[in-house]
C-alpha cells in the first residue's frame, strides 16, 4: 500500500444507506445475537453455509469489546461523521482546547479525513457499530478507533514510509493497545523496524498484512515489510474466501505468515455514510484487529506473545491452509475466547485433534 498500491481489490458494489447506528444493545443481547446475526451483510463475521466465518456471533455472548481497547487504524484516514463509526472513533484525553480524533502525516495537521475509503473500510470491519438495520458490525462493535493517516497516492513510497513510522510512533506515544497496518512493501525500513520494536517492549501488538502480490514470503527475495520483520508483537495475515481458500492475490509463508482471516468480497464502512465490498490482506489484517480488541476487552493483561499464541493454536485448520500460514488455518475468535475464558491457552486437546504437525516458532522465529 505504501509503496504505490493498495492491498485490495475494490468491488463495483458500493451501497449508499444512511440509517441509525444502534451501538448501545440491550442487556439482553446474547440471547438476540442469532436473530441478528441473519441481517449481517459481512460473510467473514457470520454464514451458515460455508462454515468459512470467523465465530464472531458466539464470540460476542463471551465478549463483545470495550472501549477502553484502543486500536490504531494507520490507513487513509476515516470518515468521522459516518454513523456506523462515530460512536467507536477514539477522542484524545489530553488536548482539552480542540477535539482531535486522529493525526494526518500527509498533510501534517490533526483528524485524518479519508479522502480514498480504504481506512474507512478496514476501520467498519474492526469496530463499526453493531446495526441490524445497515448489516454492518465490527469485529469488535465496542472498541475505540484511532485513525493515523499515513497514505496518499499522489506521495511516492519513500514518503508514504516516513509517513508510516511517524504513524506508529505517534500511536504508541497516544496510548494505542493495538496498531493495524495494511500496507507494506519490499524494503527492509530500520527504522520502522525500530518503531514496531518500540511498540514490542511496551506490550502493543502489532496486526499486519501479508500482502497481495501472490507470492511465498518464506523466499528471502519475496520478504514483505512490515509483516516480515522478526518481532514476537507482529501477527502477519494472509486473506482467505468464503471455501477457506487463501485468495489468489494473497501472500503466503509457513514461516513468515502467521494466520488466515476473510479478505474476499468484505462487506464494510465507506465514506459519505457509504457501504461496500472489498477484498485483500487488508481487510483480512481488520479482523485479526478486532479478534485481538475482543481478546484484550475479556483479559487487558494479554501480551502480545500470549495474544499470537492463543489466535494461532485456536485456528479452524484446513488441509488446503497448511504450508501456506503458521497456523495452518483461519481465526476463529470464539474458540480464542474459550480458551482464555477456560485458562487453557497450552490448548493439549485443540493441538491433539490437528490432521498435520503443528508447532509456533518461538517469539517469531528470532535469528
Amino acid at each position: 500500500m505504501r509503496h504505490s498500491k493498495l492491498n485490495l481489490l475494490i468491488s463495483a458494489s458500493l451501497i449508499t444507506l444512511s440509517l441509525p447506528a444502534f451501538g448501545n444493545l440491550p442487556s439482553q443481547v446474547s440471547e438476540n445475537l442469532n436473530q441478528l446475526a441473519t441481517k449481517l451483510k459481512n460473510w467473514g463475521l457470520v454464514n451458515t453455509g460455508a462454515k468459512s466465518d470467523i465465530g464472531a456471533v458466539d464470540a460476542w455472548k463471551i465478549e463483545e469489546g470495550n472501549r477502553s481497547i484502543v486500536v490504531a487504524v494507520i490507513d487513509t484516514g476515516i470518515d468521522p461523521k459516518h454513523k456506523s463509526l462515530s460512536g467507536n472513533i477514539w477522542r484524545d484525553p489530553k488536548n482539552k482546547k480542540m477535539d482531535i480524533y486522529g493525526w494526518n502525516f500527509v498533510l501534517n495537521q490533526p483528524n485524518p479525513v479519508d479522502e480514498h475509503g480504504h481506512g474507512t473500510h478496514v476501520a467498519g470491519i474492526i469496530g463499526a457499530l453493531l446495526d441490524p438495520q445497515t448489516g454492518v458490525s465490527g469485529v469488535a462493535h465496542r472498541v475505540s478507533i484511532m485513525p493515523v493517516k499515513y497514505y496518499s497516492d499522489k506521495n511516492s513510497g519513500a514518503v508514504n514510509l516516513d509517513n508510516t513510522i511517524n504513524a506508529i510512533n505517534w500511536a504508541i506515544d497516544h496510548g494505542a493497545n493495538i496498531i493495524n497496518y495494511s500496507g507494506g512493501g519490499p524494503e527492509f525500513s530500520e527504522k520502522e523496524y525500530l518503531a514496531i520494536a518500540r511498540a514490542e517492549s511496551l506490550g502493543i501488538t502489532f496486526i499486519a498484512a501479508a500482502g497481495n502480490e501472490n507470492q511465498d514470503t518464506d523466499i528471502k527475495a519475496n520478504s514483505y515489510y512490515p509483516s516480515s520483520y522478526k518481532l514476537s508483537n507482529i501477527i502477519s495475515v494472509a486473506a482467505s474466501n468464503r471455501n477457506n481458500d487463501l485468495i489468489p492475490t494473497s501472500n503466503k509463508g509457513k514461516e513468515t505468515v502467521d494466520v488466515a482471516a476473510p479478505g474476499d468480497e468484505i462487506y464494510s464502512t465507506l465514506p459519505g455514510g457509504k457501504f461496500g465490498k472489498m477484498s485483500g490482506t487488508s481487510q483480512a489484517t481488520a479482523f485479526v484487529s478486532g479478534a485481538v480488541a475482543l481478546l484484550l476487552a475479556q483479559d487487558p493483561s494479554l501480551t502480545p506473545q500470549k495474544i499470537r499464541e492463543i489466535l494461532m493454536t485456536s485456528v479452524d485448520r484446513f488441509p488446503q491452509l497448511y504450508g501456506k500460514v503458521g497456523s495452518g488455518g483461519r481465526i476463529n475468535v470464539h474458540k480464542a475466547l474459550l480458551m482464555l475464558k477456560n485458562k487453557k491457552t497450552d490448548s493439549t486437546q485443540i493441538l491433539a485433534e490437528r490432521p498435520f504437525p503443528f508447532q509456533i516458532s518461538p517469539i517469531r522465529a528470532f535469528e
